[in-house]
């Protein structure tokens, strides 16, 4: 085993867990699932089947990743945030044949106790907000928040706010990296 796993946790056979990850208190990594390196897992969390999860990847306290849901590398998950996978379940109605597919792509943060309803994609380094509530697709480098969250600002790799408007064009440069950011057409770039 190449990987620190707290004697409480739970890790099926069949699942595929790389270098340097630390599994905490009563977590439950599911036997058909994927993890990269360098992932940590906080106390109580669940990740069930057909997820992958890249390098890198930190998922805080109390967060079910559930079947269908796949992040990339060096995404942030941050405590009580829920991901979904049925749009309309009810207890008497099985669907599990109805899992939507949610991508979170690389760099993102998620806040925490916010909500990702299922069949969405989070952009590169989008932030959304704790408490945010998305339910439609997210772009790359996108400040999200509120009920539902609605797109207020865009956010540098390094996670600094940027000082652009959300449409039109525009430049800025990150004062912590130097790396400069192009907004066009309604989106931002790294150059």
């Amino acid at each position: 085993m190449n990987y620190f796993k707290h004697e409480t946790a739970i890790v099926d056979d069949g699942a595929s867990i790389g270098r340097d990850c630390r599994i905490w208190h009563w977590v439950h990594i599911c036997p058909r699932t994927t993890i990269g390196e360098r992932c940590s897992f906080g106390q109580n969390v669940y990740v069930g089947n057909e997820v992958t999860i890249g390098n890198g990847v930190k998922i805080q306290n109390n967060v079910s990743v559930y079947d269908n849901v796949h992040l990339e590398d060096d995404v942030f998950c941050g405590p009580s945030m829920v991901f979904t996978n049925v749009i309309n379940p009810r207890a008497s109605i099985e669907r599990k044949t109805e899992y939507k597919k949610t991508l979170v792509k690389k760099g993102a943060t998620i806040g925490a106790n916010a909500t990702i309803v299922c069949g969405v994609t989070l952009g590169q380094y989008s932030f959304i907000a704790a408490g945010a509530v998305v339910t439609k697709d997210v772009k790359s480098f996108a400040l999200m928040l509120g009920v539902p969250a609605i797109h207020v600002g865009w956010m540098s790799a390094f996670g600094e706010r940027i000082d652009l408007p959300i449409s039109g064009n525009g430049n800025w440069l990150c004062p912590n990296t130097n790396e400069k950011y192009i907004l066009e057409n309604s989106q931002i770039r790294k150059e």
